[in-house]
């Protein structure tokens, strides 16, 4: 019996060590790829924080200023972009993002549909029969700069057209390592015009800027590409956010790995001394016979 217990535990012994391998794997490749998330987001942000200095700038200097894009309608219809992980491990990462999108749809519950990004995002909706505006782009590791860009034509053409009257995005802010939080932000109707601040001066004049061909069309054709540049902004928070909790989880299961390995060894030390005790015993029992 004894016998049979040490090999169990050793063979044990070896799975966990296995799995630890895969795991410690799997952490130094979130490390690295977090890195990288991270670093493309600072270098998109000026981009896209200049486009809407430059939304604000226009409404807060046209007198007789009007878009199509701010007008507020009574909402029949929402579009929601949800953005989740392409995989699991990830801790709470996805459920937390699911959960977010239950609790607003419970809180104002309104027909919906919803535009997936990430692989495990498509299969949650398909089981709820949600509605699915497009599975272009349900590969969340595969996303760029011109898919989000493709993303913000349709939802503000459909806008436009009257197929849906708000526009939501669900996404995972990137807050630290440790700490990754769910969050939503409402793409459409738009409501700019509080961030104005730069390129106006003390006196409260504004400089005089003369666009062509007049400034609600230049801010019509900016509004697709701030939209783009929000959707982006959301995608590399939540790349950068899942990469942070995988990593933790990843972490957290190297640690229980290694707990687990000290507990089987000190049992695999046991029953090999109870077997060599026994053996002795034995032996003695023997000889005295």
């Amino acid at each position: 019996m004894a016998g049979a217990s040490m090999k169990d535990i050793k063979l044990r012994i070896k799975s966990v060590e296995s799995t630890m391998q895969i795991t410690k794997a799997m952490e130094l490749v979130a490390s690295s790829k977090l890195r990288r998330a991270k670093e493309r987001q600072e270098k998109a942000r000026p981009y896209f924080t200049e486009l809407r200095s430059t939304l604000d700038r226009i409404e807060a200097t046209t007198t007789d200023f009007s878009s199509p894009y701010q007008v507020k309608r009574p909402v029949e219809r929402q579009c929601m972009i949800v953005i989740a992980g392409d995989r699991g491990l990830a801790g709470g990462y996805n459920s937390n993002v699911f959960k977010h999108y239950e609790s607003l749809s419970s809180d104002d519950p309104v027909n919906t549909c919803v535009i997936p990004i990430g692989k495990r995002s498509t299969e949650y909706f398909h089981r709820r029969g949600v509605e699915i505006l497009t599975e272009a782009f349900n590969e969340a590791g595969s996303i760029n700069v011109a898919d989000c860009f493709e993303i913000a034509k349709l939802i503000t053409n459909g806008y436009l057209a009257g197929e849906f009257d708000r526009v939501r995005i669900i996404y995972t802010r990137f807050v630290s390592l440790l700490t990754q939080t769910t969050d939503s932000l409402s793409l459409l109707p738009l409501a700019l015009g509080e961030t104005i601040t730069e390129n106006t001066h003390e006196s409260g004049v504004h400089p005089l800027v003369l666009y062509e061909p007049d400034p609600n069309a230049v801010y019509n054709a900016i509004v697709p590409n701030y939209i783009a540049g929000m959707i982006y902004g959301a995608m590399c928070e939540s790349v950068a956010s899942e990469l942070g909790a995988r990593r933790t989880a990843m972490d957290a299961a190297n640690k229980n790995a290694s707990e687990m390995i000290d507990d089987l060894s000190l049992r695999y030390n046991r029953a090999r001394q109870g077997a060599i005790t026994q053996e002795i015993t034995e032996i003695v029992a023997g000889a005295e016979h």
